[in-house]
C-alpha cells in the first residue's frame, strides 16, 4: 500500500513525498480514510507508530477548500484545536502540520505553558485554523479572551491517557463545555483505563476503532539486556559501556531531577558530553539539550519519566535504564524512544539488587524473563543487601541510586504524580 491509495490531496502527497515517506504506517492506513469519512475515531497506538500523521494529514485535507490565501485574521477561523499533554508534543504536533501543509495556505499554531504568553497572543491574533495546545495555557488563553471556539470543527486529543495520569481531566472536561456539540473527535492514547473509558462514552459518538499495539506492548524492534550491578558503581558501569562500545547517542533514564542532573555532571567528569532534561529544566534549556542531542553534539542525553512519552528522535540506537521505574509500565513507554521507524534498537538495563521486585514486575508485565548479562569487572557482590528506594532528593543518579537518603520520602508503591507538571512528548514517527 501506498499514500496515493489513501485519497489525500496532490499538495499532501508532494509533502509526503518530500519527507522520503512512501508507506504508510498501519496506523495511517487505517485511520486516515475513516477520518476523511467523518468518522469520530478511537485509537489505541503508542509513539512510534506513526499516529501523528494518521490525524494531521486527513484533517488538513479536510480544512483546505475552506482556507483562504487572504493575510486578514477574519479570513483564519480556528476550525481544528489539538490537546496534547506536554509542551514539546505540542512543539512537534504543529512542526508536522507545518511540514504536511506547507503547499496549502493553512495557518497553525501553538500554546503551552512555561513561555511568556504574549508572542502566542499575537500569533493567535493574526488568524489561525489550527491550534495545538496544552490544557492549562488554553485555558488561560481562553479567561483572557484570546480564543474563539465557535467554529471549531475537529478536536483531536493525544496522548489522552497521559493527560489524564497527569490531572488533566477536570481542564479537558472544562474545554469540551466550551466547544460546539457538532464537530468531528479522534481520541489517540496508548493504554485504556476505566477514567479513559468513562472519557470516551461522553466524548466519541459512535466511533470507529483502530488498534495497532496491544496495551503495553514493547517495541518489537528492541532487543532487551540486563547487566546486574551494584548501585554504586552503576555511573563506572554506564561510562565503561558507553566507551567499550563506543557509543555515540545513548538516551538514559533516572528517576529523579536531582539524580539526572548528578549523572549528566558525573559524565562529563568523564568526559562524556552529556546534558539532563526534567521538568526543571526551562524550556529552552530543554530545547537546547534535544537539539544538541538530535546534533550529535552531546552524547549522552539524562532525562527523567517526562520524557518516557514521546520523544522524537529518529532513529536512536540505545536507551539505558539507569534506575528501573517504579511503575511496570513505563519501561515500556521509555524503551518506545528506540526500535522506531523500522530500525532496530537496544534497550539495556542497568539493575542493582535494590531493583530485584520492579525487574520481576516488568518481567511479568512483559510475559518473558529479560536476558542478562554480567559485564566482566562490574559483578554485583553478593555481600551486599538490598535497601528500600526511596525517591526524595536525593534518590538515584549516581552512587547510592537505590538508597535511603536523609529528607527523602518513599512513594515506592505509588503511581505517577496527578498534578499537571510539565512532562516531555512528542510526535509519533511520520508526524
Amino acid at each position: 500500500m501506498s499514500f496515493d491509495t489513501l485519497g489525500l490531496m496532490p499538495e499532501l502527497l508532494r509533502a509526503v513525498r518530500d519527507n522520503g515517506y512512501e508507506t504508510p504506517t498501519p496506523v495511517q492506513a487505517q485511520a486516515i480514510p475513516l477520518v476523511l469519512a467523518g468518522r469520530d475515531l478511537l485509537a489505541g497506538a503508542q509513539t512510534g507508530t506513526g499516529k501523528t500523521a494518521a490525524f494531521v494529514l486527513p484533517i488538513l485535507q479536510m480544512l483546505a477548500p475552506q482556507a483562504s490565501t487572504s493575510t486578514s485574521p477574519a479570513r483564519h477561523a480556528m476550525r481544528c484545536l489539538i490537546l496534547t499533554p506536554t509542551r514539546e508534543l505540542a512543539m512537534q504536533i504543529e512542526e508536522s502540520v507545518r511540514t504536511y501543509g506547507r503547499y496549502l495556505p493553512i495557518r497553525s499554531a501553538t500554546v503551552f505553558g512555561g513561555v511568556n504568553i504574549n508572542p502566542q497572543v499575537k500569533a493567535l491574533r493574526a488568524g489561525i485554523e489550527i491550534l495545538v495546545a496544552t490544557p492549562g495555557r488554553l485555558l488561560d488563553h481562553h479567561q483572557q479572551g484570546n480564543l474563539n471556539f465557535s467554529q471549531i470543527q475537529f478536536l483531536v486529543l493525544d496522548e489522552a491517557d497521559r493527560m489524564l495520569d497527569m490531572g488533566f481531566i477536570r481542564d479537558i472536561k472544562k474545554i469540551l463545555a466550551l466547544l460546539p456539540a457538532k464537530r468531528q473527535n479522534l481520541l489517540f492514547s496508548a493504554t485504556f483505563s476505566d477514567d479513559m473509558r468513562q472519557l470516551i462514552s461522553g466524548l466519541l459518538n459512535n466511533p470507529a476503532s483502530v488498534d495497532v499495539a496491544a496495551r503495553n506492548a514493547p517495541a518489537e524492534l528492541v532487543e532487551h539486556l540486563v547487566h546486574p550491578v551494584d548501585r554504586e558503581r552503576k555511573r563506572a558501569l554506564l561510562s565503561h559501556i558507553i566507551r567499550s562500545q563506543k557509543l555515540d547517542q545513548v538516551l538514559v533514564f533516572c528517576r529523579t531531577k536531582h539524580g539526572a542532573n548528578r549523572l549528566s555532571e558525573q559524565l562529563e567528569t568523564d568526559g562524556i558530553a552529556s546534558s539532563a532534561i526534567h521538568g526543571n529544566k526551562s524550556q529552552p534549556q530543554r530545547i537546547k539539550a534535544l537539539a544538541d542531542f538530535k546534533e550529535g553534539k552531546i552524547t549522552v542525553l539524562v532525562a527523567t519519566d517526562i520524557a518516557a512519552r514521546g520523544l522524537d528522535i529518529d532513529q536512536l540506537p540505545h536507551v539505558v535504564n539507569y534506575e528501573l521505574p517504579h511503575v511496570a509500565e513505563d519501561y515500556v513507554h521509555r524503551i518506545g524512544r528506540t526500535g522506531r521507524a523500522g530500525s532496530e534498537g537496544m534497550a539495556l538495563s542497568l539493575v542493582c539488587v535494590d531493583e530485584t521486585k520492579l525487574l520481576k514486575d516488568i518481567e511479568r508485565l512483559l510475559q518473558h524473563p529479560l536476558p542478562s548479562k554480567v559485564i566482566t569487572g562490574f559483578a554485583p557482590d553478593p555481600a551486599i543487601k538490598a535497601e528500600p528506594i526511596i525517591t526524595g532528593r536525593g534518590g538515584g543518579g549516581g552512587g547510592r541510586s537505590g538508597s535511603p537518603r536523609p529528607g527523602g520520602s518513599s512513594r515506592f508503591a505509588s503511581r505517577r504524580p496527578t498534578s499537571p507538571a510539565p512532562r516531555s512528548g512528542a510526535s509519533a514517527r511520520g508526524k
